[in-house]
């Protein structure tokens, strides 16, 4: 995206500072008037588009919680199931909106009214943790497994909830439940956790995991979900314990997870952190890797732990995900390829597009390197012109590479949550830098 033109002593002291090896987009000076148009821009993708559709249509006065089952246009498909991600990651996307200071009283309302769903239908009483999906009334448990995954969206949720609201039950509920995890869950001697369980917390042998692959694997992904758990969690609670799970889980996203020879990361683990990379394990999404990044960063930072003896691996894992994944041309991040190799999965999805922009704006305000900016600028131009929908509200889901969406607005495993966050984090690093 082009910058205005500027008066030539501007042009002069621009050019000196090249030869001089001298950043230009230094925090101490006036930010680049590109960065300053973006504020209001991802303002209004906020607060006219994504919040307006989730606060009009999810609210499930009814029967409680919300429904997230809505078509390509935003049109109704009827009730649908309840999953704890999405249900939970709503309760967020509300709570944080109004932390955030961009929806007040009603996006805190609509957030109990979730919060009411987790507690009332979604929990299990007898054995404590959340179940896996109910039916839209939930009195009907349709799986009652516990899976890490989900319970660290619900952590997410209600610690996010508990910070936004203020209410001591709350953050009592959060930390009770954060306990539970840690007695259930947590793997004392390799490290992280366990995933998949019965619903009375008992190992699951014979269930094929809700995210695939085999009982007793550990997941990159559901460690990067944990973690941004943590982070919050700790935020809200400051218990030492939980200090400790984060700086634990902060090792295990950029050491654990990251193949030091590729320069990547891969997803499936044996339980002492042996990589599995046979098959369809032997590929990198883009997407994680570069969300992983930013967490990482907001991850220390509410940790008190310094960034710096980090920043090699998130330049590494940056340019991984830029060498192979990233669109030169049209600006955006494909799904994801083999090691090594250019994508070969070329879709755009709209977690990857929001995730990638956090991403890029954290890395300009942790290094100043104009390459990022550069990614941000790109990025957010194709998120603008093809992944946002104007019309209908919200974003598509994927945009194929003849730049056609495709894909429900709202489904289990698409809700406000990546795109809401990506506008607000974003949000949040453009006006410190203004």
């Amino acid at each position: 995206m082009p910058h205005p033109s500027r008066p030539f002593t501007r042009q002069f002291v621009l050019a000196i500072s090249v030869l001089l090896a001298i950043p230009v987009y230094n925090f101490s000076q006036t930010p680049p008037p590109t960065l300053q148009s973006y504020i209001p821009r991802l303002e209004k993708n906020l607060k006219e588009n994504i919040l307006p559709f989730w606060l009009n249509k999810s609210i499930d006065r009814a029967n409680g919680g919300y429904t997230i089952n809505f078509g390509p246009r935003g049109e109704a498909k009827g009730p649908g199931i309840k999953m704890i991600v999405s249900q939970a990651r709503t309760v967020w996307l509300f709570a944080r909106s109004a932390r955030a200071g961009y929806c007040g009283k009603e996006c805190l309302d609509a957030a109990g009214h979730g919060y009411r769903f987790l507690r009332e239908k979604m929990w299990d009483d007898r054995n404590g943790g959340f179940y896996w999906e109910v039916d839209a009334t939930g009195d009907q448990k349709l799986r009652t497994g516990k899976h890490l995954y989900g319970q660290s969206f619900a952590l997410y949720a209600i610690s996010e909830y508990a910070l936004a609201s203020r209410r001591k039950d709350v953050l009592d509920f959060a930390i009770n439940f954060f306990k539970l995890l840690e007695e259930k869950s947590h793997d004392a001697k390799y490290g992280g956790y366990h995933e998949f369980f019965n619903a009375d917390w008992t190992a699951a042998k014979g269930e094929r995991p809700y995210l695939g692959g085999l009982p007793d694997l550990k997941l990159m992904n559901t460690h990067l979900h944990l973690l941004e758990a943590m982070t919050t969690f700790y935020r809200a609670s400051k218990l030492p314990l939980s200090r400790e799970r984060l700086i634990e889980l902060i090792n295990i996203q950029s050491n654990a997870v990251v193949r030091k020879t590729l320069g990547a990361c891969t997803d499936k683990y044996d339980r002492d952190w042996t990589p599995r990379l046979e098959g369809e394990y032997a590929r990198v999404s883009y997407g994680h890797d570069l969300e992983n990044i930013w967490l990482l960063i907001d991850a220390c930072d509410a940790a008190g732990i310094s960034n710096y003896p980090l920043l090699d691996l998130y330049r590494t894992l940056f340019d991984y995900s830029m060498k192979f994944g990233y669109d030169t041309e049209k600006g955006g991040f494909f799904d994801s390829g083999w090691f090594n190799k250019a994508a070969d999965r070329l879709t755009k999805t709209w977690w990857v597009e929001s995730e990638a922009i956090v991403s890029a704006l954290y890395m300009f305000r942790l290094t100043e390197d104009r390459k990022y900016l550069d990614v941000f600028d790109k990025t957010y131009d194709f998120i603008d012109k093809y992944q946002v929908d104007w019309e209908n509200g919200e974003w598509h889901a994927n945009i194929n590479p003849d730049g056609k969406p495709q894909g429900d607005k709202a489904q289990p495993w698409k809700a406000g949550y990546h795109n809401g966050r990506s506008m607000i984090e974003c949000l949040q690093i453009l006006k410190k830098i203004n």
